[in-house]
């Protein structure tokens, strides 16, 4: 096993367990935080339906951002590195990203009602936080498309002079 074939499965490791972990909050965590909300708010009787459905929508495009960069590191395995495939993978990603981003953006209003009746409010940061790195992931991801498309295309103007 050479280095590069270990330092992908090492990071294929690492998305396998950021996908177990992310499922044991959608299993054990989000739907205690939908109740709370509820509580929060009897008056709104679909308060903990929109907070659910909020946070299960985003767990989506996670889960297929995932699975993409899973497809990348095979890409890389294989020596596919810089194809259209991967490139192909990295837009899928950068807009798994934008998703989450605006998903949770959209769900603000439902955090901040329910950080005004805690204390601290706790939310509000946990959703920027998840806004923030979500754009992060979009911005590099989108960075790294563009570089390995013009990889590509320099690539394949080499292989014409040829």
């Amino acid at each position: 096993m050479n280095v590069k074939r270990g330092s992908t499965t090492f990071l294929k490791v690492i998305i396998f367990l950021a996908g177990i972990a992310v499922l044991a909050l959608c299993i054990f965590l989000v739907p205690k935080i939908g109740i709370f909300a509820g509580e929060l708010y009897p008056d709104i009787p679909y308060m903990k339906s929109l907070v659910l459905i909020d946070m299960y929508a985003a767990a989506m495009p996670f889960y297929f951002a995932l699975y993409q960069a899973f497809k990348l590191l095979s890409y890389i395995d294989k020596n596919q590195a810089f194809s259209e495939l991967s490139v192909k993978a990295l837009k899928i990603i950068k807009y798994c990203a934008i998703t989450i981003s605006t998903l949770y953006l959209l769900g603000m209003p439902l955090y901040y009602l329910m950080a005004k009746r805690i204390d601290p409010p706790s939310f509000i940061p946990i959703g920027l936080v998840i806004i923030f790195a979500s754009m992060v992931i979009a911005v590099f991801a989108a960075v790294l498309q563009r570089l390995l498309q013009e990889a590509i295309n320099i690539k394949s103007e080499n292989d014409l002079t040829i």
